[in-house]
């Protein structure tokens, strides 16, 4: 190279740089709130005012709840002791929590019935919730609990959900054999397998009455959150496969199908759940023999399964309609038969489109089941308005109970919405 120009070429670096940090103003939680709160002066200004409103409830609220008492037995001490400040009144949660969460008739000594019932739940529900992350073999856990889960809550002898267990199984063997000849013959063989075998079972429950048998409750003695919770978690695990059947019966060529599925649907959807409520209280027992003993209960879990499944239909009758009609040329192709198709092809497509419309009627029937405190059934809501404010010693407490009332239902509505949103995550095959 040349002296000229090797003198016209000042540098060349043979070597990276090393890293620099970005700027303060571009990481971490900086960068987050330039980005997010005040990315202009319009979102800057109300950044400011919800920051302001926040301070004055926190304010507002914060000696309500830190001048809270909690250990006397009327409002009356709770007033002396605060002597005029500002506080709450939480004595009413720890003198009444029993009745707020079990009602006030349920034995004490046997709430660790429905608690383990609770517990066992979670167990229960894992296999169907999370199905990638858990064997397969809880699966028969899960079968067992509804029956168990009876047990514990209503007691009695174990002869009873057994025989309950014994006839379903016998009737899906039935229907598996009967199957191959025709649908209508394996449907009809298998409900009359299992209730032959609950005609029969009903003896040996009545000569076993003592075989493993916990102290009975009966239905009227449940209340308080429990009485919602059962309420919620039974209907819901009803009402989506009975939506799934209205929903393709509403889509169905045979007339007879296809219209009794559709005034059942609107008829329901037409009526106030609180007047279906009122008729499992009263106008069902002018339906029934009399001196029959048909349990409110299972009236209402009736009812609130009935009009939650017309709801439920309407969002999975949405989903079939988004598929694309190649989703149902694409089964024909496969030589697939309608049960096959629906199972295999159709119906988790369409499930998956109406993740967040079952979500939201899901969280709307938790909530709705406060209405059965109209008919004087005394759940958490019936508790509050009841027992606990007809009394004297507390007779003003409101906030603390209504409150109290909240703590119980949002974490369950919230895990419900959260729990939508994770599986519509995991489900999303778009961007793979």
């Amino acid at each position: 190279m040349s002296d000229t120009h090797a003198q016209s070429v000042a540098y060349v670096r043979d070597t990276m740089l090393p890293e620099a940090e970005p700027p303060a103003s571009e990481t971490g939680v900086v960068k987050w709130v330039r980005a997010n709160l005040f990315p202009d002066w319009i979102n800057s200004i109300l950044t400011i005012v919800a920051i302001y409103f926040l301070y004055k409830i926190v304010s507002g609220a914060w000696p309500w709840f830190m001048n809270g008492i909690w250990s006397t037995d009327s409002l009356a001490e709770c007033r002396e002791i605060l002597q005029g400040t500002t506080g709450a009144c939480f004595s009413v949660l720890t003198e009444r929590w029993n009745q707020l969460l079990f009602g006030f008739q349920y034995p004490n000594e046997q709430y660790w019935r429905p608690t383990l019932a609770f517990i066992l739940l979670f167990v229960a529900a894992a296999p169907l919730l999370f199905a990638m992350y858990v064997p397969r073999k809880v699966l028969y856990f899960t079968a067992l609990y509804p029956f168990l889960a009876f047990w514990l809550i209503w007691g009695g002898t174990i002869m009873v959900p057994i025989v309950a267990l014994v006839g379903i199984v016998a009737g899906y063997i039935v229907f598996k054999k009967l199957e191959g000849n025709s649908f209508a013959a394996g449907l009809f063989g298998g409900i009359a397998a299992a209730a032959i075998t609950w005609f029969i079972g009903g003896f040996i429950a009545d000569a076993m009455s003592n075989f493993l048998a916990l102290p009975a409750v009966p239905s009227r003695d449940m209340g308080g959150f429990m009485l919602n919770f059962i309420l919620g978690v039974v209907c819901v695990s009803l009402s989506l496969p009975i939506g799934i059947v209205l929903a393709l019966g509403r889509q169905s060529h045979m007339p007879i199908i296809k219209w009794i599925c559709v005034i059942f649907i609107e008829f329901i959807r037409g009526v106030p759940l609180i007047t279906l409520l009122f008729v499992a209280n009263v106008v069902l027992a002018y339906f029934l023999p009399p001196g029959t003993n048909f349990d409110l209960i299972l009236r209402v879990i009736i009812m609130i399964t009935m009009f939650s499944s017309a709801y439920i239909a309407e969002v999975i009758r949405g989903g079939l309609a988004a598929l694309p009609r190649g989703q149902y040329e694409a089964a024909d192709s496969l030589g697939l038969d309608y049960a096959q198709s629906m199972r295999l092809i159709i119906m988790p497509q369409a499930l998956k489109i109406s993740i967040p419309g079952i979500v939201n009627v899901a969280v709307g029937l938790f909530k709705d089941t406060v209405l059965v405190s109209v008919i004087s059934m005394f759940d958490l809501v019936g508790m509050i308005r009841g027992p606990i404010l007809a009394s004297t010693e507390w007779n003003g407490v409101y906030w603390e109970l209504w409150g109290f009332a909240v703590v119980m239902f949002f974490p369950v509505c919230y895990g419900i919405s959260q729990y939508s949103q994770w599986l519509e995550r995991q489900l999303n095959t778009e961007h793979r």
